[in-house]
């Protein structure tokens, strides 16, 4: 029974420590994917705490991994992770039964597995902790001195939340995402050659006498005017073998004109700067930002804001932080979030190819042109 334990011990020691690292390179992405759950939920009063919840719980899960491993504190250690697996399982079992959720994230956006495997796992997980639970009384720590444990376990948690700390004030230390430096987001958004792509049908709906009806676009009564038009959507016919990684993609003017082409296939280099929610953006080294784009004016170089909120609170911060005329857009606050994990943060793209990514904290101090190519520092 001994090694039994040790083996259990181990199996989850490590999936524990594992998750967690993955997800502390990313502490904002759980987050977001906490809101979706909040929202599926209806309980979206809880959004506003996502990250602080997102933070507690890959600490408290990389704490319980070494926790598990030193048998530190097990009796304490044991009862909370089989509370927190057991509320893992529930969620990917509402994700999987749902349908309302399409990834658990439960190694972020690195490692992707189907809710369906997910599920599985945390029930595998659930099962070994259940007994690690049982057996609690027979686990004995690894260090026979609990001060060595203990010493461990406050490194730790300084290393969880300072990991945490230090890429949200800067940027993921490895990008999982599709907008990682080096990716042309043309390329990305195009589907794999060979693929099949997803079917839809436009659907039409009308209304008569109360009653609404759907249609196609081969047989809508548009001749008939007692039929009054209500709503347009896309119907999924026959779902494809495979997707573009980059999907929502589009830049546009206020007035609804389309940018998109313009930013990705102008030659040579173009700055973007997200601005995710202006009301909670930070404006740390605007002052740095403001030289920076003085500089590529001089240098011909387009830079532009593309903001994720009304027209009104756009133009607000535009002249609050001094941006002059700066030419500012929109972009959805989905593609906001998944290009830039930094609210605001910088991007400077090639025809398409993303050259460099910086958060508010880490603003380039200058550029010149060096044998046609930009030099950056």
């Amino acid at each position: 029974m001994k090694y039994f334990l040790w083996l259990l011990r181990i199996v989850v020691g490590v999936l524990f420590i594992f998750s967690g690292l993955v997800k502390a390179n990313d502490p904002l992405g759980l987050s977001y994917k906490m809101e979706e759950f909040f929202e599926v939920l209806h309980m979206t009063f809880f959004s506003h705490y996502a990250l602080a919840f997102s933070i507690l719980m890959i600490g408290f899960e990389l704490m319980a991994g070494v926790a598990i491993l030193l048998g530190y504190a097990f009796r304490l250690f044991s009862f909370f992770t089989l509370l927190l697996i057991a509320f893992f399982t529930f969620l990917t079992a509402f994700a999987l039964y749902s349908g309302k959720i399409k990834e658990c994230g439960c190694f972020g956006d690195c490692i992707k597995i189907s809710n369906e495997a997910t599920f599985y796992k945390d029930v595998a997980l659930l099962v070994m902790i259940l007994i690690l639970f049982v057996y609690r009384k027979r686990v004995q720590p690894l260090f026979s001195n609990n001060y060595i444990g203990t010493s461990l376990m406050i490194l730790l948690t300084f290393f969880s939340f300072g990991m945490q700390w230090y890429v949200l004030e800067h940027l993921p230390v490895h990008d999982c995402l599709p907008y990682k430096v080096s990716n042309n987001i043309s390329e990305k958004m195009q589907i794999p050659a060979g693929a099949i792509p997803d079917k839809y049908e436009t659907v039409m709906i009308y209304e008569k006498d109360g009653v609404k009806k759907e249609f196609t676009m081969s047989n809508y009564p548009w001749q008939d005017s007692t039929w009054k038009f209500v709503d347009r959507k896309d119907k999924l016919i026959s779902k494809g073998n495979a997707e573009a990684e980059i999907k929502d993609f589009a830049i546009s003017d206020y007035q609804g004109g389309d940018h998109t082409k313009e930013i990705l296939t102008t030659a040579g280099y173009t700055f973007v700067y997200f601005i995710k929610d202006p009301e909670h953006a930070r404006t740390d080294n605007m002052d740095k930002l403001r030289k920076l784009y003085e500089m590529t004016v001089r240098l011909n170089i387009p830079f532009y804001a593309v903001y994720s909120c009304n027209e009104k609170t756009a133009k607000e911060f535009h002249a609050a932080q001094k941006l002059g005329d700066m030419p500012y857009y929109v972009v959805d606050v989905t593609v906001s979030k998944t290009a830039m994990r930094s609210n605001p943060g910088l991007m400077l793209l090639e025809q398409g190819t993303v050259r460099g990514k910086w958060s508010f904290c880490d603003y380039p101090k200058n550029i010149a042109f060096e044998n046609k190519k930009l030099k950056i520092n």
